[in-house]
C-alpha cells in the first residue's frame, strides 16, 4: 500500500480520537498511568501529524507545485489541528494537569475528522492560484492559526470554568478533578492574550499581503470583516479585564463567544458568503 500524506493524516484523526477517550477515562477514574498514556498518545499523534504535513509538502514538490501545505480548507484544518495540539501540550507540561486534555484534544480531533471525511473538503494537492503565490502566505496563515488554536484552548478553559462550579461548594468527584476556578481563569486569560497577539499579527500580515495581491490593504471582504469582529470580541475581553476588572464567568462566556466567531470566520464565511477569500473553501 502506498503510504501517502493523506493516509497518515487520516490515521492521525483516530489517534486524536483515542487520546480524547483516554483523557476522558483519566478524568473519570483518576488513574495516573491512564493520564500518562493519554499524553503519550497525544505526542505520538502530534509526531505523526508533523510527519504527514512534511510529507505533503514534499509531495507538492514531486508534483511540480512546490508550496507549503497551507493553501486550502483541508490543509488549513490540518494545520489548525496541529497547532491546537502544540498549544495544548505546552499548557499540559506547564500545568501538569492532564484533565485539560479532555477539553482541548476534541477540537483537534473534530478538525481532523472534518478534514478527512467531509465530501466538501478537497484533500488533493493543487497548484497555487495567483493570489496565493506569495511569501506572505506562510506568515499570514501561521500567525492567524496560532491565534485560532489558542482561542480553541481558551474556549476549552471557558467551558471547564463554567462547569467547575464554586470550588467551595463543589462536592462532585468529577468536578473536583478539574483545576480550580482561579487557575482556570488565569489560564484562560493567558491563552487569550497569546492568541490575541498572534491574531493581530495575522491581520497585519494579511493586510500587507492583500496590498501586494489586490492593491489595497483592506477591502471589507467578508473574511476580513469577520476577522476584525473576532479581534474586537477578544479585545473587549482583555479591555474588560484590565479596565473593568472582569474575571470568571464573564470572561469564560466571552472566550466561548469569541471562538464561535472564529468558527464563523473560518467556516461560515467560506460557505455562506462570497468574497476574495472564497478560494479558502476549495
Amino acid at each position: 500500500m502506498h503510504l501517502s500524506s493523506s493516509y497518515i493524516l487520516s490515521l492521525t484523526t483516530f489517534v486524536y480520537l483515542g487520546a480524547t477517550a483516554i483523557y476522558l477515562l483519566y478524568w473519570i477514574f483518576r488513574l495516573e498511568k491512564v493520564g500518562i498514556l493519554g499524553t503519550i498518545v497525544t505526542i505520538a499523534g502530534f509526531i505523526m501529524q508533523t510527519a504527514g504535513i512534511g510529507m505533503r509538502w514534499y509531495e507538492s514538490y514531486q508534483l511540480g507545485y512546490g508550496h507549503a501545505p497551507l493553501s486550502n480548507l483541508y490543509e488549513s484544518l490540518v494545520f489548525f489541528s496541529w497547532v491546537t495540539i502544540l498549544v495544548y501540550l505546552v499548557v499540559e507540561f506547564k500545568t501538569r494537569n492532564r484533565v485539560i486534555g479532555a477539553f482541548a484534544t476534541p477540537f483537534a480531533c473534530l478538525a481532523m475528522a472534518y478534514a478527512s471525511f467531509s465530501p466538501n473538503v478537497q484533500d488533493s494537492i493543487q497548484p497555487l492560484i495567483p493570489a496565493l503565490q506569495s511569501n506572505w502566505l506562510i506568515a499570514h496563515v501561521i500567525t492567524c492559526f496560532l491565534g485560532y488554536a489558542s482561542f480553541a484552548v481558551a474556549c476549552g478553559f471557558g467551558i471547564m470554568y463554567l462547569i467547575r462550579g464554586d470550588s467551595r461548594k463543589s462536592s462532585s468527584y468529577l468536578l473536583e478533578a478539574l483545576p480550580s476556578r482561579k487557575t482556570l481563569d488565569e489560564l484562560m486569560h493567558q491563552t487569550i492574550i497569546f492568541g490575541f497577539l498572534w491574531l493581530t499579527v495575522g491581520i497585519i500580515t494579511g493586510a500587507v499581503w492583500a496590498n501586494q495581491a489586490w492593491g489595497t490593504y483592506w477591502s471589507w471582504d467578508p473574511k476580513e470583516t469577520w476577522s476584525l469582529i473576532t479581534w474586537f470580541v477578544y479585545a473587549t475581553a482583555l479591555h474588560a479585564r484590565f479596565v473593568r476588572g472582569w474575571a470568571g464567568k464573564k470572561i469564560a462566556y466571552l472566550s466561548i463567544i469569541g471562538f464561535v466567531s472564529v468558527i464563523f470566520t473560518y467556516f461560515g464565511v467560506n460557505f455562506l458568503l462570497s468574497g476574495l477569500h472564497s478560494y479558502g473553501s476549495s
